[in-house]
């Protein structure tokens, strides 16, 4: 995911599905090109370089 991006989810606080290694997650923090990410399935936390991080292509399931 590009810098970017990341940046227009967090200023919107818009609903996105957002992926680390196929497990979907939120992001909680910003910092350069790392964000602190949250995986949805557990309370789990784990700080990822954002190009890691994906949104999932509804079309293309």
């Amino acid at each position: 995911m590009e810098l970017k991006r990341v940046h227009q989810i967090l200023d919107n606080k818009e609903k996105c599905d957002i992926y680390y290694n196929e497990r979907p997650v939120w992001i909680q923090e910003l910092s350069s090109h790392v964000a602190k990410v949250g995986f949805i399935d557990n309370f789990e936390e784990k700080d990822v370089y954002i190009e890691d991080l994906y949104e999932k292509d509804l079309f293309n399931k």
